[in-house]
């Protein structure tokens, strides 16, 4: 099933798309999607509910998401792009809360941005607490699949010193959904085509079967070291074709817009705006 949240910022309801891709109001049946409701998402039929008129803004389709987690240099073709070893172990870092926005909501460049970014990424929504769990059992805590825009100020993230937070965690950095696609409805996660355009031009072309660690693999190193609860995203990475790794490097500015998209799980839009 693909889950949503719909309405204006801060006033969003739950939704489920139709087989036609029409929104279906979810309110009389959960109060939104989050917490446990994760962990056990109702299974009803569409037709059964009220339709929601117009072409409503679609949220993030998780609502009190916890931890933000990213997954660096997870692909083997991003690594040989960005001319650097393959890492032994999962890169981590941590996306501020704060950056998380709608898929198709402006995405705003912070005060003094240069080198802003674009990184379409598999995102994964944890439905079930997650703690010492084995590879084997990973994928039983995911909720669902959903499309991420890890949006990130390269300045900010490698020439200020420090943590990559700083350059992945400005507001609006985050763009998350349009659909939170249950497992069963996804298949193989790492068998997903992935794209990115700007300005209608091919960025990024690539799959999820280019991970160096897999999904599953991700989640069990991860709660090695920390518990995932339920609402808790995970950006597991991205393939080549990001603006640091052209030559010349190439960077977002004011007016540009960003379409991804990743097979199954639907497709963002932002144009890129300057903060005040």
């Amino acid at each position: 099933m693909r889950f949503v949240r719909y309405g204006e910022f801060g006033e969003e309801k739950p939704g489920v798309l139709d087989a036609a891709g029409r929104v279906r109001d979810l309110s009389g049946v959960v109060g939104d999607l989050a917490g446990t409701v994760l962990g056990a998402l109702p299974r009803v039929d569409p037709e059964t509910l009220p339709l929601v008129a117009g072409n409503p803004r679609l949220g993030v389709p998780v609502a009190g998401i916890g931890k933000f987690i990213g997954i660096g240099l997870n692909y083997s073709d991003h690594a040989a792009e960005a001319g650097m070893e393959e890492p032994a172990m999962p890169i981590v870092f941590m996306k501020a809360t704060s950056s998380i926005s709608g898929p198709n909501d402006p995405v705003y460049l912070p005060r003094g941005s240069e080198k802003s970014d674009w990184e379409v990424e598999l995102g994964v929504v944890i439905g079930k607490t997650a703690k010492y769990v084995t590879e084997a059992e990973a994928l039983n805590h995911v909720a669902g699949y959903c499309v991420v825009n890890d949006v990130s100020e390269r300045a900010f993230q490698i020439e200020r010193v420090g943590q990559w937070t700083k350059g992945k965690s400005c507001d609006t950095f985050g763009p998350i959904g349009p659909w939170l696609v249950t497992p069963d409805q996804v298949g193989d996660p790492q068998a997903l085509a992935m794209s990115l355009d700007v300005n209608g031009k091919r960025m990024q072309t690539g799959t999820s079967s280019a991970m160096i660690f897999s999904v599953a693999q991700i989640i069990a190193h991860l709660s090695e070291m920390m518990s995932l609860q339920p609402g808790d995203v995970i950006a597991t990475g991205t393939p080549p074709g990001v603006g640091m790794g052209m030559k010349p490097p190439v960077y977002l500015t004011e007016g540009d817009v960003m379409e991804l998209e990743i097979e199954g799980l639907g497709r963002q839009r932002q144009q890129v705006r300057r903060d005040a």
